[in-house]
C-alpha cells in the first residue's frame, strides 16, 4: 500500500511539470506558489484541527522546518522549470535518490553501500551530459539541482518526525508554513494578484490538492514504513513520468545526446536501489563457468 501510494504521488508530479511551467508563463511565480500551498492549507485543515494540539512546540517546530525545506525546494524547482526544459527538470529532480544517502551520511553518518558512490558517478555524468542540450539552460539545471538538495533534506526530516507526530497536524503545518512563506515573497515583490484563465487557475487547484496536500500526506503516513532511501528511490520514478510528459506535451526533444545523459541518470538512480546494487555486485563476483571437454579430432 506504502509503495503504491508512493507511486501515485511520483505519477502525479512528474505528469504535472508541463501544466506548471504553462501556468508560471502567465502567472508570477511566487504568487502561483502561494496560491497552491494555501489550497492546499485550505484542503488539510478540516481533518488536522483537532490534531494540532497534540503536536505540541516541538511537532509545531517540526512541521515548520519541513515547511521551509518545502518552500526552498519547490521554489527553486519551479524557478528553474521556468528556464530549463520539462525533461532536464524532471531528470535532475530524480537525483534526490543519491543525495538522500549522502546527506544522511553527512549528517547523520548513516553508512552509504559502496556500490551507492558508482551510482554517484555515473549519474554526474548524466548531469554533464544533459548540460549540452541546446534546450536546456545551464542556470536553470542549477537551480533545479539546487532544489533537489533541499528536498533530498527534507526527506531525510521526515524520516525523523514521521514516527513521532500525527501524520494529518504534521503534514498541515509543512505545508501552511510553506504556503505563508510564498505568500509573504509574493506580496513584497508585488506579485500577489487574482489569477486569470483556465490554464493557471487549474494548475494552481490541481497541483494544490493533488500534488501538495495529497503528496505530502502520503509521505508523511508511508515514512512510518519505508525508509528515506527506499522514498527517495521510488520518487526517483518521477523522472519517468517527467520525461513522459515532456515528450507528449510539451515538444521537448533532447537530442541522442541529452537521451544518453537521461540514460545515464536513469542508470545512477538503479544503481542506487540495494536490489539493483546487490544483483551487480552477485553478477561481479559469480565465477567463469570451466571450460568443457574439448572435442576430439
Amino acid at each position: 500500500m506504502a509503495t503504491a501510494a508512493l507511486i501515485l504521488v511520483t505519477a502525479v508530479w512528474g505528469l504535472t511539470f508541463v501544466q506548471v511551467k504553462d501556468a508560471v508563463e502567465l502567472y508570477p511565480l511566487t504568487a502561483f506558489l502561494a496560491l497552491r500551498y494555501l489550497v492546499a492549507t485550505g484542503a488539510l485543515a478540516v481533518p488536522a484541527a483537532r490534531r494540532l494540539r497534540g503536536l505540541g512546540r516541538d511537532g509545531l517546530l517540526a512541521g515548520a522546518v519541513l515547511g521551509l525545506l518545502i518552500a526552498l525546494g519547490i521554489g527553486l524547482q519551479t524557478a528553474g522549470l521556468e528556464r530549463t526544459t520539462v525533461t532536464n527538470a524532471g531528470f535532475i529532480t530524480g537525483l534526490y535518490v543519491l543525495f538522500t544517502p549522502l546527506l544522511g551520511l553527512a549528517l547523520f553518518q548513516t553508512p552509504i553501500p559502496r556500490e551507492l558512490w558508482l551510482a554517484v558517478a555515473v549519474a554526474l555524468l548524466g548531469l554533464a551530459l544533459l548540460s549540452g542540450v541546446p534546450q536546456g539552460s545551464g542556470a536553470g539545471d542549477l537551480l533545479v539541482l539546487l532544489s533537489t538538495v533541499a528536498q533530498a533534506l527534507q526527506i531525510l526530516m521526515v524520516e525523523r518526525y514521521a514516527n513521532r507526530y500525527d501524520a494529518f497536524g504534521l503534514t498541515f503545518v509543512e505545508v501552511a508554513t510553506a504556503g505563508v512563506g510564498f505568500l509573504v515573497v509574493a506580496v513584497a515583490l508585488g506579485d500577489l494578484s487574482v489569477p486569470r484563465g483556465w490554464t493557471v487557475w487549474s494548475a494552481i487547484l490541481v497541483t494544490g490538492l493533488f500534488a501538495v496536500a495529497f503528496a505530502y500526506l502520503v509521505q508523511v503516513w508511508a515514512q512510518r514504513r519505508v525508509s528515506a532511501t527506499r522514498i527517495a528511490i521510488v520518487f526517483s520514478l518521477e523522472t519517468v513520468f517527467a520525461g513522459l510528459a515532456g515528450y507528449l506535451f510539451a515538444g521537448d526533444r533532447i537530442g541522442a545526446i541529452g537521451l544518453a545523459g537521461c540514460a545515464a541518470i536513469l542508470a545512477g538512480i538503479i544503481l542506487a536501489e540495494p536490489a539493483a546494487a546487490s544483483t551487480l555486485r552477485r553478477l561481479v563476483r559469480r565465477p567463469a563457468p570451466a571450460p568443457g571437454p574439448r572435442s576430439p579430432g
